[in-house]
C-alpha cells in the first residue's frame, strides 16, 4: 500500500478537482490521518477518508487518478461518515482546497481529537497527543472532554465506561501533557 503524506494529498485532490468535469459542486470534508497528514501532524497515511458521502461521479474520478498513480481504487473514500460527529457544524470546518466544483474542507481538530477517542486504536491514540496541543485550550478538565464526546457521540453511553476521563487523563500524559480529572 502506498502512503501518501500531505503534499501527495494535496497533488492528488487537485488532480480529482481536474477530472470533475459537470456542473455539480461537491464538498468533502477530510478527517483523520489524512487530515493530520495534510496540516504535518503526521507523516503519512493509507488513505483520505470524508465523512461527507462521494457521489458516483466524484468516486469515478478517484478512480481514474488512482488508476493513473497506482493507488488503491478508493484511496479517497467515504468510510468514516457513518463516524461523523453528531455535532458536525460544517461551517466550523478550514477550506483546504477549493477548485472548479470541488471543495475540501477540514474538520476541525477538535473535533478530530474526539473522533480519535471514539475510535482509540494505538494510532489514534498517538494521533491524540500530536493534536492535542492545538485543541488544549478548549478542554480544561477530562470532564470537560467528555462533555464534548457525548455530545459528539450521544450514541455511547457513560455508564459503558466510567474510566474514560482517566483514560485520557493517562493517555495525554504518555504525551507529557497535564489534563485535571474530574
Amino acid at each position: 500500500m502506498t502512503l501518501l503524506d500531505g503534499e501527495a494529498i494535496k497533488a492528488l485532490i487537485v488532480e480529482v478537482a481536474a477530472e470533475l468535469d459537470d456542473q455539480v459542486e461537491r464538498t468533502i470534508i477530510i478527517v483523520g490521518g489524512s487530515l493530520l497528514a495534510w496540516h504535518g501532524l503526521r507523516d503519512a497515511t493509507e488513505d483520505v477518508d470524508s465523512i461527507r458521502r462521494l457521489d458516483d461521479a466524484l468516486r469515478h474520478a478517484v478512480k481514474t487518478v488512482a488508476a493513473r498513480h497506482g493507488l488503491a481504487a478508493n484511496w479517497l473514500n467515504d468510510h468514516a461518515a457513518p463516524w461523523a460527529p453528531a455535532t458536525l457544524d460544517a461551517n466550523a470546518c478550514e477550506v483546504l482546497f477549493e477548485q472548479g466544483q470541488l471543495r475540501v474542507l477540514g474538520l476541525p481538530l477538535r473535533d478530530i481529537f474526539l473522533m480519535k477517542l471514539n475510535r482509540g486504536d494505538p494510532l489514534d491514540l498517538v494521533d491524540m497527543r500530536s493534536i492535542w496541543p492545538l485543541v488544549r485550550g478548549e478542554f480544561a478538565s477530562s470532564a470537560e472532554v467528555l462533555a464534548a464526546y457525548y455530545a459528539a457521540f450521544p450514541n455511547e453511553d457513560p455508564a459503558d465506561d466510567p474510566y474514560l476521563g482517566a483514560f485520557v487523563v493517562t493517555e495525554l500524559e504518555k504525551g507529557g501533557f497535564a489534563l485535571l480529572l474530574e
